[in-house]
């Protein structure tokens, strides 16, 4: 298949890749980050959309889809999908997805979770939204760059979906982290709060396999300095991306915004920036009731 692939960062560079590794032909765009190997570099985004079956999009936000969309289209063939694998807001997935179903085209917004490793090893989960006949197109390329694609539905719901696992997934790493802090100054040792955490109610995926207490547990970025696996600022993004979209769906979700409350003291105000998501953990030990 002739692919076109416009993003190739850290997520996007080893997706390219091991889809060229697959027998792909892959020609790429990205204005600051070199092409991997195999893969071929085109001048423009355009130029890399041009001609291809599909093109692929990793990018960081909705306004620069937006943008990219807005150049790649009139080069794209009738046809052809636009797979976009960014996490972006729904408004953003569902107006691009508007304009190539205009412009002949389809579309599937199928943002992941996996992370580096997972681009690497080729073991990302993606949640795609989009019609049928465009998710069965790509599906061959979502076994190769991943482990799982769950279809969720139309246009957006894979946003929709990457979302409100996000703001689950930092609701829970903060009380994971809250509830380590208090277990240190109620003199409770850490590997004992896990062996009964982690096979309790409390059982979390925070707590089970991605643990923010050092030595504890599976190894996780806590042993490793907190080193992202997933940075904090990345969290940030997509609890605001949540509460973005709850605004507009006039839902509540008071968990969510004291979520999104914190990252951004934590990135922002704090150190926070530059570490793992989990590296919660040691700002809760240094803190007080007050």
């Amino acid at each position: 298949m002739k692919i076109g692939f416009i993003g190739l960062g850290n997520m996007g560079a080893p997706m390219a890749a091991n889809l060229v590794q697959a027998g792909h032909e892959v020609t790429g765009f990205d204005p600051s980050a070199p092409c991997p190997e195999g893969v071929t570099m085109a001048e423009s985004a355009a130029g890399a959309a041009r001609g291809r079956e599909v093109v692929i999009t990793m990018l960081p936000n909705g306004q620069i889809l937006r943008a990219v969309a807005a150049e790649i289209l009139p080069a794209m063939a009738g046809g052809a999908v636009l797979l976009d694998c960014s996490t972006v807001d729904v408004d953003s997935a569902r107006a691009v997805a508007a304009e190539a179903g205009a412009a002949g085209m389809l579309a599937v917004d199928a943002p992941v979770s996996g992370g580096v490793g997972g681009a690497t090893a080729g073991t990302l989960t993606f949640m795609a939204g989009g019609s049928d006949e465009a998710f069965a197109k790509v599906r061959p390329l979502f076994d190769i760059m991943g482990q799982k694609a769950v279809h969720c539905g139309p246009s957006g719901n894979g946003q929709a979906a990457k979302i409100c696992n996000n703001m689950i997934l930092g609701v829970t790493m903060i009380a994971t982290c809250e509830a380590f802090a208090l277990a240190d100054k109620l003199g409770l040792a850490r590997d004992k709060m896990f062996d009964v955490v982690s096979t309790s109610s409390g059982y979390s995926w925070s707590m089970n396999s991605y643990c923010p207490a050092p030595g504890i547990g599976p190894a996780s970025p806590a042993d490793n300095g907190y080193k992202p696996g997933f940075a904090a600022n990345l969290m940030l993004k997509d609890l605001r991306l949540s509460q973005q979209a709850a605004e507009t769906a006039d839902a509540d979700t008071p968990m969510g915004a004291r979520a999104a409350e914190l990252y951004a003291t934590f990135v922002e105000q704090e150190d926070g920036s530059g570490l793992d998501f989990s590296a919660m953990l040691p700002r809760f030990e240094k803190r007080g009731r007050g």
